[in-house]
């Protein structure tokens, strides 16, 4: 029988409450997807959160904001009432880096989110920024969507648009992870069977394809110091990899 570790109170857990409620708005007319909420995740420095509201989209919604309309407001979804609603930023301009919400629509069901978050670059990496068509900053802040149709899309949290848009996979992309150095090394996990790893301060330039599952790979995460990546799929093996980038 599984047990809580004695360092966890077990009353502090059953007096966890809800503090909130953020609904999908009602199907779109044409119901391409239908009402798929498969995944959320929070920005690494909790500016924003983000979870698939079905029919292809997702929403950014900035943390601090939404937490705060939640405590005035009660549990009742506050951003979807149009006198709540936080305000969004214009695509062609606004202030970068103040928290904004944004509807993205993917171009198909979105089966897995990831922020990732850059960091000054160690004097141990080149790149040769003249040839790539971004230059990310120390306070960029980017969202990759996983798709149904296997691609991989990168977006600017802060302003909305799309950046890059990654093609190789074959299947579903079930799961995406960055690398926690800031490095923006992105690892994608497939139903084709593979993981890819992509350098997304080199214009998205795929590195490797990693191999080794028989089945669909679910799940992938890295080590804290991004040396190692895990990964699990519809067998019953845990694949252990040493990454070097």
């Amino acid at each position: 029988m599984a047990s809580f570790p004695p360092r966890v109170n077990e009353k502090e857990i059953v007096r966890s409450r809800t503090i909130g409620e953020l609904l999908a708005p009602a199907a779109p007319f044409d119901k391409k997807c239908g009402r798929e909420n498969w995944t959320v995740a929070f920005a690494p420095d909790g500016s924003y959160f983000a979870w698939s509201q079905g029919h292809r989209t997702v929403k950014l919604v900035p943390w601090s904001q939404c937490l705060q309309n939640f405590l005035l407001h009660g549990t009742k979804n506050v951003t979807n009432s149009s006198s709540l609603r936080l305000p969004r930023q214009n695509s062609d301009g606004g202030q970068k880096n103040k928290p904004r919400e944004h509807i993205i629509d993917c171009g198909d069901i979105v089966w897995s989110l990831a922020f990732g978050s850059s960091v000054p670059e160690k004097q141990s990496r080149c790149v040769n920024i003249e040839w790539h068509r971004f230059r990310f900053g120390q306070d960029q802040l980017l969202l990759a969507t996983g798709l149904n149709n296997g691609r991989i899309k990168i977006w600017d949290v802060y302003t909305g648009k799309l950046l890059l848009n990654l093609v190789d996979h074959t299947e579903v992309v079930r799961d995406l992870t960055f690398a926690p150095d800031g490095s923006l090394i992105l690892v994608s996990a497939s139903r084709d069977k593979t993981l890819r790893v992509w350098d997304l301060k080199d214009d998205g330039n795929m590195m490797k394809v990693l191999r080794g599952h028989q089945n669909w790979v679910y799940s992938c995460a890295f080590s804290p110091d991004s040396s190692m990546l895990c990964s699990v799929g519809a067998s019953k093996a845990v694949c252990v990899k040493v990454l070097v980038h």
